[in-house]
């Protein structure tokens, strides 16, 4: 199976990106995992709400150039299907068995994308992108070992 994470910005600390690299490397054995980032639009700290929509506009037609017709996307946004680990792990595994083999997350840019198959969230709460590419990929990690019927921690 084929994953991409489509994304916003550039990982600027390093603890997430030395994060981000350990559940690339880990996911290594179980998927083919791309990451691409997209450029940021900055944001004056006294934007109006048509510029900041403007601007996530914007981003999400850069996202949107990026994705492949073979593509199932899932956007994550906050107001989408919450499920648990286990059963995340099931949906990818129902997509991949129903001939779905490349996944793309989208993260960021969600009020431009005009193409996606479902959106997911993983809380109602509301994380930094660059938090969530974490999240996504420990996640993502999790579902191949609960497949595999492998042990994790809980």
């Amino acid at each position: 199976m084929k994953i991409t994470v489509l994304c916003v910005g550039k990982i600027k600390e390093d603890f997430y990106r030395k994060a981000i690299e350990e559940y690339q490397k880990r996911l290594g054995r179980y998927c083919t995992l791309s990451v691409t980032e997209v450029s940021d639009e900055k944001t004056p700290d006294s934007a109006s709400v048509a510029m900041e929509r403007q601007i996530k506009e914007k981003e999400g037609a850069r996202l949107l150039k990026l994705m492949k017709e073979d593509m199932y996307v899932i956007a994550l946004a906050i107001d989408g299907r919450m499920p648990d680990s286990v059963g995340l792990s099931r949906s990818i595994e129902q997509l991949w068995l129903t001939g779905k083999p490349h996944i793309a997350f989208v993260i960021g840019g969600s009020l431009g994308l005009k193409r996606a198959d479902e959106t997911l969230s993983f809380s109602k709460m509301t994380f930094p992108h660059q938090l969530m590419r974490v999240i996504l990929l420990e996640q993502l990690y999790r579902s191949y070992r609960i497949m595999r019927n492998e042990p994790y921690h809980k």
